[in-house]
């Protein structure tokens, strides 16, 4: 039973993430989704769109991923992409939330989880490169379907979408940002001659 209540723990520990708000919105725009809801939909997406990855991936191992990658921000919180935070001060309280939490789990599941998640995190592999994309994926769909989303409230412009989201995408989904870019390139240029008039 030991091994039972670890598993538990753990899992209850997991709901957590349903209460952590991130900085996109439901694509109808009603609200800000949870970090839960994002790791459900981001393996939706990548089962929808594993035939785009530029290289052969595990889909399993590219899903379990998925499920798992921000379990830390249970203790960390969402850090959004275009957000003003220390990406290294995060890095380090990622890297504690990780042990703290996967720690909860028996022996060889903690390991288990502990090394997908870091590689994940190192984005190195085929499976873990592809995870990255799909990562960045779902919050800029969300931002298009909603008129831009928060990208005005983060002052986000059309090249740090390229450099902070466009080349992760491009590395392990070329073919999913070249579709994307075309409807961010519209967006903007709609965005300036809006704000122009």
């Amino acid at each position: 039973m030991d091994r039972v209540d670890a598993q538990l723990t753990f899992l209850t520990e997991a709901d957590k993430l349903k209460s952590v708000l991130r900085g996109t919105t439901l694509c109808d725009g009603t609200r800000r989704e949870n970090s839960g809801e994002h790791s459900w939909h981001i393996a939706l997406y990548a089962m929808v769109m594993a035939e785009h990855a530029n290289r052969p991936i595990n889909l399993d191992r590219v899903i379990k991923m998925l499920l798992i990658h921000d379990l830390v921000e249970i203790d960390a919180g969402d850090n959004p992409i275009h957000g003003d935070h220390d990406p290294a001060a995060t890095d380090v309280i990622e890297q504690a939330a990780a042990t703290r939490i996967f720690g909860l789990l028996p022996g060889d599941q903690a390991q288990a989880f502990r090394a997908l998640w870091d590689e994940f995190e190192a984005a190195e592999t085929d499976d873990a490169i592809f995870a990255k994309s799909i990562d960045r994926v779902q919050p800029v769909v969300s931002n298009l379907e909603t008129g831009g989303g928060t990208w005005p409230e983060y002052n986000v412009t059309a090249a740090q979408l390229q450099s902070r989201v466009g080349a992760k995408v491009e590395r392990g989904a070329p073919a999913i940002w070249a579709a994307l870019k075309a409807r961010i390139d519209a967006w903007f240029a709609q965005a300036t001659t809006g704000a122009k008039e």
